[in-house]
């Protein structure tokens, strides 16, 4: 996530850290046209990685002598020289640009963090070192290249990390080794990382759980119950009847919930579908992969890691979407979402959708919705929950060079100075006992009841495998899922099942290519 954002925690500064939050979690690259582009304040975890690293400038052989205490870090447009280690010192370096942290009032903060736990101990010096977004992926693909790695990364979303698979230390031997208290945790937080093949490569930071958004005053004028606040629970129709909550429930009430400019709702055999005034339904923010995974965990390579798939719950999900789209009309195509008159691309915060499933980080963007939504739980689909899951961490690399000294100070960012830089990088704290104090400060910014329990219970139902993990010429592969999804939201009267077909032969084709250096 580069959104700035996606979290925030004081009451006093709770609704500037939204703001601030929605500036820089991982920053997606703009979407397609009529793709919902992620907002450039929006704080979370980037829905698309940047450019594959190609070449960034050689990292200096030689850095001028460092005093004892480290100069104020600024942001360097690409890596810069770094000072030599202190005296007695294992030097331990904090690369930070692969996501949010570079804004000049973070990197402030994450100075001080710095300062504060060199002058707490005489045995590390720990140099932070913050590279500007738009050239971290190059200058950390160098650093490394070039055996000249740093230690520690982040934060960083999976998208990010994604950018350099298979290079992120196994935790799991240090973890055992501090006895380091995972208990801390939520278990479902600290299974995300838990990756097959290369272990527990992150331990739980910030992170972002799933709920569906909605608008109480809709659903009151619609004479409509609202949706389930527990995992389990069954939805109440007015009549006394309930049923389960599914895709299928969701979409009954998108279809009430949807009106055209003569109040006729989308059921309505006079509904004029060339005059939509509200939609009942948003996929808020999501990628292919994200509305994919709602249905089911699931991804597009293959155990193998180079064998394309669609996975078939991801394909019954677009298939719903697209449905959704161009038969129903219960959700926006992509010119409507992308008009100023539905949010140019945040139809939610427009105030004329009734619902939309995203993420935590969502807050920072909703300042227009009005002051009336509330958040419900996700819905199953056949049988299954999952509210897929967005998390940032800090992690080590496995090139670096003090792993021990390394594993110190990750413990120690992920401690208590993670309230401090949470507030700054606006995450829900991962750690249990925090994540009260985060939930108060919401309430001082919103002054509408909302039930964020609803975002904590979601946890057990992370998505694992994440949506974002690994795939084979990562960011080709994003690209031309981009693509695909424009082109659900932009034509109608597809095939789907041929469309899926040739999306996932298209896919294959960019797997097979040589991946870029």
């Amino acid at each position: 996530m580069k959104i700035s954002f996606r979290w925030t925690l004081i009451p006093a500064l709770a609704l500037l850290l939204v703001f601030a939050a929605c500036a820089a979690p991982a920053t997606p690259a703009p979407q397609p046209t009529a793709v919902p582009a992620q907002p450039t304040a929006a704080p979370a975890q980037p829905t698309e990685a940047p450019a594959q690293p190609t070449a960034a400038p050689a990292q200096p052989t030689e850095a001028p002598a460092q005093p004892t205490t480290a100069p104020e870090a600024t942001v360097a447009p690409t890596a810069t020289a770094l000072p030599t280690a202190a005296a007695g010192r294992t030097q331990i370096r904090w690369f930070v640009g692969l996501g949010t942290g570079t804004d000049p009032a973070q990197v402030t903060v994450q100075q001080e963090m710095v300062d504060k736990f060199n002058a707490s101990q005489d045995k590390i010096q720990l140099v932070l070192e913050v590279v500007a977004y738009d050239a971290a992926r190059d200058a950390l693909a160098t650093q490394i290249a070039s055996g000249n790695p740093p230690d520690i990364v982040g934060p960083v979303g999976v998208s990010g990390a994604e950018a350099f698979h298979g290079q992120w230390l196994d935790l799991a031997p240090l973890i055992e080794k501090n006895n380091y208290d995972l208990t801390q945790y939520d278990k479902g937080a600290v299974d995300f990382y838990k990756v097959g093949g290369e272990g527990q490569i992150g331990i739980p930071f910030a992170i972002f759980p799933s709920a569906v958004f909605y608008q109480r005053d809709m659903f009151d004028e619609a004479d409509l119950n609202y949706p389930p606040h527990k995992y389990g629970e069954k939805y109440k129709w007015k009549d006394g009847t309930e049923e389960e909550w599914t895709y299928d429930t969701l979409r009954k009430l998108a279809l009430l919930l949807t009106v055209d400019k003569n109040n006729k709702d989308a059921n309505d055999a006079a509904f004029d579908t060339k005059n939509i005034v509200q939609y009942g339904y948003e996929p808020q923010y999501q990628d292919l992969r994200a509305v994919g995974s709602y249905f089911g965990a699931g991804s597009f390579v293959a155990a193998d890691e180079k064998t394309a798939q669609i996975p078939p719950q991801w394909a019954d999900a677009w298939k719903w979407v697209y449905d959704g789209v161009w038969k129903e009309h219960f959700i926006a195509n992509g010119p409507t979402r992308e008009s100023q008159e539905f949010g140019q691309g945040n139809p939610f915060n427009s105030g004329k959708v009734a619902t939309a499933l995203t993420h935590l980080w969502y807050t920072c963007c909703v300042t227009d919705a009005g002051g009336n939504w509330d958040v419900a739980v996700a819905p199953s689909y056949k049988g299954k929950t999952t509210a897929n899951f967005n998390a940032d961490t800090f992690r080590i690399l496995k090139a670096s060079k003090h792993p021990d000294e390394a594993f110190t100070v990750l413990t120690y960012l992920l401690g208590d100075a993670s309230l401090d830089l949470l507030k700054i990088y606006g995450g829900m704290p991962a750690r249990t006992a925090d994540q009260k104090a985060f939930f108060d400060s919401l309430n001082e910014t919103w002054k509408q009841k909302v039930d964020w329990q609803v975002f904590v219970d979601g946890i057990a139902y992370a998505d694992n495998p994440s949506f974002e993990g690994y795939m084979p010429n990562y960011n080709e592969s994003f690209d031309l899922a981009n693509v695909f999804l424009n082109k659900l939201y932009t034509t109608d009267g597809l095939d789907m099942d041929k469309e899926i077909a040739q999306f996932q032969k298209d896919l294959q084709a960019v797997f097979d290519k040589k991946a870029t250096p």
